[in-house]
């Protein structure tokens, strides 16, 4: 039987990763472009930079629960045997994509805490060009947030799949032997 503390634990870092990450989209970086009092530079000027921060909380928290998710179900490869059969294709399939969704989530979520946390420095007008004020782009982590989203749904239906195609395997290490023995007269 799947355990509801390991499910309670990974749905409940998944929840505030995605929040975190959707809270990070909000509140991501905007900058303006200033002149300095002798108006011979111009320089950015940012608003926040608490983006980055909740950007790398979600991804600490995602990556927590893929831990703790493939700790209990000792990441599918490891313990004993699954019984052959649907449960154990299904949990095959969700694996892979849990991973996958996963990595691209993490990916996501670190490439906007880096690029929001980069600033533009001063430039001056010697060059003639105007100056670009560097900015994460929109959306950046609301991947990252979607992603994580799809990473706890396709982990819970996995960790599902896995515990009961553990549970069908029975005690016997490796889902018991296929040849009966008899006793010895």
């Amino acid at each position: 039987m799947a355990s509801i503390i390991v499910q309670a634990v990974v749905i409940l870092m998944d929840v505030i990763a995605f929040g975190l990450g959707v809270a990070a989209e909000q509140r991501r970086s905007r900058a303006t472009v200033t002149p300095d009092a002798a108006k011979e530079y111009d320089y950015c000027v940012y608003d926040s930079d608490i983006a980055t921060g909740y950007g790398v909380g979600a991804l600490l928290l995602l990556a927590a629960a893929q831990v703790v998710l493939m700790t209990a179900s000792r990441c599918f490869c490891c313990g004993r045997g699954l019984k052959p059969g649907g449960s154990r294709a299904c949990a095959l399939i969700l694996f892979l994509f849990t991973w996958v969704t996963f990595l691209i989530a993490e990916a996501c979520l670190l490439a906007g805490s880096v690029r929001n946390a980069y600033h533009t420095r001063y430039r001056g007008i010697f060059y003639g060009e105007s100056l670009s004020c560097e900015t994460v782009r929109k959306g950046v982590f609301a991947a990252g947030a979607a992603f994580t989203f799809f990473t706890a749904i396709l982990g819970e239906f996995y960790y599902l799949s896995y515990s009961k195609s553990r549970d069908a395997a029975g005690g016997a290490p490796y889902g018991g032997s296929s040849i009966g023995m008899g006793p010895y007269n």
